[in-house]
């Protein structure tokens, strides 16, 4: 007879064996609470000891580089730096980090140079339109606190839909992780929900922001993942360094006045300051710094008011106006002064070196500054006229 096949032996699970289970670590809740303790505590200790081990000395009229814009890690270390230096922090866009001029010239170094002494630190950041301000504030800048804050507003941010992030049209803009998530609603910034919940994490949790800082500082503010595609053959732990990494050497942008490269004038639709996001946000801006019981003082402009055309001009001039005027109802110190000549202009907003050097005479010599600074500073220029 044919040998019958032999039956393949069975196995019966254990009882409290799942049959089809996959082949992975299972973990009690038990053993969810001890991993959760141990990863925990880590999460919380590295960015403390990162911080204490990395080494950062950034000087006098030192500026956030133009590379860590991003870097929201690093403007923290940089607040808190001033902060305990009892200086005068300026804060704003990159009219103050100052797009045209190296960093021993912008608005902060020709105060410290009129002073005679390091009493400003400059804390603009490129792009840093108010609307992610209000965020960078509330959520990295808590050393800002009791202080002086010089703050600056751009009207440029006014000077259109898409400038004020009113635009319908989906499109990129400056700072997305800083702006508000959820509420108010931005038109133009369609995030998923899963990535706005993500960043709203990553702003309450200083390992996430330690994460942030190690893209953007060693991995040009891509995840490692991403990093060794671009680079099969490079080593990422050699790109990991124990130091804040320096500005690195660019070639300035065109430094000649606006006139000179050949800028036309122009018609900007300015969006109505009742509604304009921008604004609305600036005041959450103040808020904060006020909450924090700091004091607080906004320059307003100076906008290159040569550059409008006379219908684009009339607008600017009206929002211009009533800025001033809540400013005044409100009794916060300010200077909203008269545009600087038109050859101290690079484009619509940003001085050319000597501009800065102009505006900040305007600022030593004006009233309501000295007393914002608490005595009327050594200057060693004479009055603008």
């Amino acid at each position: 007879m044919p040998a019958q096949p032999t039956a393949a032996p069975t196995h019966k699970p254990d009882a409290g064996e799942a049959p089809f289970a996959a082949n992975a670590i299972r973990l009690s809740p038990r053993e969810w609470l001890v991993v959760l303790a141990i990863v925990a505590p880590l999460m919380g200790l590295v960015p403390i000891l990162w911080e204490r081990a990395e080494t950062f000395a950034p000087g006098d009229n030192c500026r956030i580089p133009f590379e860590l814009s991003s870097d929201y890690w690093v403007f923290t270390r940089m607040a808190r730096r001033a902060a305990a230096r009892d200086q005068t922090l300026l804060l704003g866009d990159s009219v103050f980090w100052g797009r045209y001029v190296t960093r021993d010239r912008t608005l902060a170094a020709q105060l410290n140079r009129l002073c005679g002494k390091a009493r400003f630190a400059n804390l603009g950041v490129n792009g840093m339109h108010p609307a992610a301000l209000a965020g960078l504030l509330e959520h990295y800048g808590k050393a800002i606190a009791r202080r002086r804050v010089l703050l600056h507003f751009n009207l440029l941010w006014m000077s259109s839909e898409r400038h004020d992030l009113r635009q319908k049209k989906e499109f990129r803009f400056n700072h997305p992780a800083l702006v508000p998530q959820f509420v108010p609603h931005i038109p133009c910034y369609r995030a998923s929900c899963a990535d706005r919940i993500g960043l709203v994490i990553e702003r309450n949790l200083p390992f996430a922001a330690w994460t942030r800082h190690l893209r953007v500082a060693c991995f040009a503010e891509t995840d490692v993942p991403t990093w060794t595609l671009d680079h099969p053959y490079a080593n990422p732990l050699r790109q990991i360094s124990l130091a804040v990494p320096a500005a690195a050497p660019r070639p300035l942008d065109d430094q000649r006045p606006w006139t000179a490269r050949g800028i036309a004038r122009q018609n900007f639709p300015w969006v109505p300051l009742d509604s304009s996001l921008q604004w609305r946000l600036l005041h959450r801006c103040i808020a904060t710094l006020q909450r924090r019981g700091n004091r607080v003082f906004v320059l307003v402009g100076p906008f290159n008011e040569h550059l409008l055309a006379p219908s684009s001009l009339a607008a600017y001039r009206d929002r211009k106006r009533r800025v001033v005027a809540w400013l005044q109802q409100h009794n916060i110190p300010h200077l909203a002064p008269p545009p600087l000549p038109s050859r101290l202009y690079a484009d619509a907003s940003h001085p050319v070196a000597e501009g800065y050097v102009a505006l900040a005479r305007q600022l030593l010599h004006d009233d309501a500054f000295a007393r914002f600074t608490g005595d009327r500073a050594r200057v060693t220029a004479p009055r603008p006229r």
